[in-house]
């Protein structure tokens, strides 16, 4: 996701070319090189894109704690606040204590891509030989703090609270970082820690009503990333209205971060993480034996316009950075536009169901089986990949 009012890259094309200034250039700050490996530093590149993966594939259900915990701004804005990066990596009051300063920075050089924009180049992991000791300092603490928010997301979706490390994480988490708001900026404390994974699971405990409202969601998470991949990551570059509007430009990573966003998509209508085809306790498949025709239509139509759009989206000229401009970017958002469009008819046929015992309970499967199969284990393993990116960042030098 992005905080729209940060400032944006300047002259994103030429900085291309150039491959990357080092974020600590200034004649004042430490340039020291670090003493690590190439393999060290390749490896922690492969590990970020791991990582990367997992937290794509979590964007159909941004709802609940990624929203109210501002996980989701403080571990994915971009594009990257360069300039504020390189006045801190020249801040010695923050230098000195990153683990605390780093809570409530400005979400545009945290996360994912303050991460990315250190380690790689031109999509290729960085020379090591560039490396400063500064900047190695500050992703060794970005990268931990990016795994405690992970953790916090699998802690908060785990409703029976099994993982009591990652819990104490969680709760340490909501009590010492800060809201954000739409400039990227902190304000305001979290509040109490929430179980998410629990509400959805009991209608009428939490934010959904009935076990149908909770089933809803489950689409409009769904219809949000489509919507934002479509009109906002491809769109706005593609149309001009916005050219450094580019998600994960240093690692060429756009393409497959679009195509795990939707990858989210399928695997919470089809009820499992990796799914390739609807159990039978997802939404998908209820909808195809419901024992409505319309419904049943409609939910056939989705899975034809979501595999369309998975095919568009990997059909686009890469780097996408580079190639926002051409034209399979539009047959993409076209494609996209088609499987918004499905789930809109689905979702409102399903909404006919309202008052209904039967589809009810029904619906409260889908709940239990979407908390436990599809958004538990997904943050379950980011979680996992997220703690090994840090040690592997740790471990470059």
């Amino acid at each position: 996701m992005n905080s729209k009012n940060l400032l944006k890259m300047a002259a994103l094309a030429a900085v291309l070319s150039t491959g990357f200034a080092s974020c600590s250039s200034d004649d004042d700050a430490d340039n020291s090189v670090v003493n690590g490996t190439q393999a060290a530093l390749d490896q922690a590149c492969a590990d970020w894109k791991t990582a990367r993966a997992n937290w794509e594939n979590t964007e159909a259900f941004l709802f609940g704690a990624a929203d109210v915990y501002s996980i989701d701004p403080h571990t994915d804005t971009w594009p990257v606040a360069a300039n504020d990066l390189a006045d801190v990596l020249r801040d010695e009051k923050a230098m000195s204590n990153l683990d605390n300063f780093i809570k409530t920075a400005n979400s545009g050089i945290l996360g994912y891509h303050g991460l990315e924009y250190v380690l790689f180049r031109q999509g290729k992991p960085r020379d090591i030989s560039q490396l400063t000791n500064l900047e190695y300092n500050y992703i060794c603490a970005v990268a931990k703090d990016l795994y405690y928010a992970t953790a916090t997301l699998e802690a908060a979706w785990d409703s029976k609270e099994s993982n009591t490390e990652r819990h104490q994480i969680a709760l340490n988490y909501v009590a010492t970082h800060n809201s954000i708001n739409g400039d990227g900026d902190a304000e305001g404390a979290l509040g109490e820690f929430t179980n998410f994974g629990k509400a959805f699971k009991n209608p009428g405990t939490g934010d959904w009503e009935t076990a149908l409202d909770a089933t809803l969601e489950i689409i409009s998470g769904c219809q949000d990333i489509i919507g934002e991949v479509g009109d906002s990551k491809i769109g706005l570059p593609y149309t001009g209205e916005d050219a450094t509007y580019i998600e994960s430009p240093y690692a060429y990573n756009s393409i497959v971060d679009f195509y795990d966003n939707i990858v989210s998509c399928k695997n919470a209508l089809y009820g499992s993480m990796g799914a390739t085809t609807p159990n039978e306790k997802s939404l998908i498949y209820f909808c195809k034996n419901a024992g409505n025709a319309t419904l049943a239509a409609q939910a056939n139509t989705v899975c034809t316009k979501l595999e369309n759009a998975l095919t568009k989206i990997n059909a686009m000229k890469a780097p996408f950075a580079l190639y926002y401009s051409d034209a399979s970017c539009k047959v993409a958002i076209d494609a996209l536009g088609e499987l918004d469009d499905a789930l809109s008819e689905m979702g409102e046929t399903l909404k006919g169901y309202a008052g209904n015992d039967v589809v009810e309970t029904q619906c409260k499967v889908i709940n239990e089986n979407y908390v436990d199969n599809v958004v538990l284990t997904t943050y379950r393993t980011l979680a996992d990949n997220a703690q090994k990116l840090y040690q592997s960042i740790v471990n470059i030098k």
